[in-house]
């Protein structure tokens, strides 16, 4: 009887320890969270790495992924999870035709990134849409307002590109289709993140620009209007690895339950912080994070 007894309670360790371990498995998963190389996606996919920290998940961070490498970096396993957005999904990773509804575009994105591995998981209320920013003053100057307008004013307006911008469809060879050739007094290509600066020391007039940028809530720079509704949405969009969301059902829910909080208006926000006020990505994303889930 106690011989029986000792190994049923041996029977029992074992079995506990099996758990702990399976456990201990599962709450140390191991994530590579990816961000694109410009300060929205570094702040939004930091914010990703301290939610699923705070569940348990092991993370580590591979930033400032090259825009046109970050596809196949998902692909190859080199990241699991990175905020993308739905119209540069549809248009530039797929080859989708444009729609200008939100839901119609995720559904296309959605089910061709499933042919691929990959699961879109649904989107934020944050737009960060394509545009054409301008210094304040040269618009004024040309009574610029629109992308119409910028286009019969080309040729008195310098150009700061960034390259890909140039041969996207969602980008000057699309805009060229809708509103006519952009024949611009020059069309330099400069780094993407140099862009405002290039602006500022009045070397440029006019740059592509993301409608959440933190510098276009300064005074110095308008947006110039879509007047013919050209741009498709763009909002934020998780893409993980099929195999890593299957695998881990608590990391989608908790992915989804930040994006659920990443408006338009605080995406700005967040973008000044760094941008404009000088703080690092990680801090600000930090103190966003402490403040909505802490």
């Amino acid at each position: 009887m106690k011989n029986k007894f000792l190994k049923l309670s041996v029977m029992f360790v074992v079995a506990l320890c099996t758990l702990t371990t399976v456990a201990s498995s599962v709450s140390a998963a191991s994530v590579v969270v990816g961000a694109k190389n410009f300060t929205e996606s570094q702040v939004v996919s930091e914010i990703y790495a301290l939610a699923l920290e705070k569940e348990g998940f092991k993370v580590s961070r591979k930033q400032s992924i090259s825009s046109s490498v970050i596809p196949t970096a998902i692909k190859k396993g080199q990241i699991d999870l990175y905020p993308e957005y739905t119209g540069t999904a549809l248009l530039t990773i797929l080859k989708g035709k444009m729609t200008t509804d939100p839901d119609q575009a995720y559904q296309k994105v959605k089910a061709g990134l499933a042919k691929q591995g990959l699961t879109a998981l649904p989107y934020a209320p944050g737009n960060d849409g394509q545009g054409i920013a301008m210094r304040a003053s040269v618009a004024k100057k040309y009574g610029i307002r629109t992308i119409s307008d910028l286009q019969r004013h080309a040729e008195k307006i310098r150009f700061a590109s960034q390259g890909e911008f140039d041969k996207r469809t969602d980008g000057l060879a699309g805009l060229a289709k809708k509103y006519g050739d952009f024949k611009f007094k020059s069309n330099k290509v400069y780094d993407n993140a140099l862009k405002y600066q290039i602006l500022s020391q009045g070397k440029a007039d006019a740059t592509p620009a993301y409608t959440t940028e933190g510098q276009l809530a300064s005074k110095k720079y308008v947006v110039l209007k879509d007047d013919k509704n050209f741009w498709p949405p763009y909002n934020l969009m998780p893409i993980v690895t099929t195999k890593v969301a299957k695998q881990n059902p608590k990391l989608v829910k908790t992915i989804n339950q930040v994006d659920r909080k990443l408006t338009t208006k605080t995406l700005i926000k967040l973008n000044k912080q760094v941008d404009l006020d000088k703080h690092s990505y990680k801090s600000v994303a930090k103190k966003w994070y402490q403040a909505n889930f802490d």
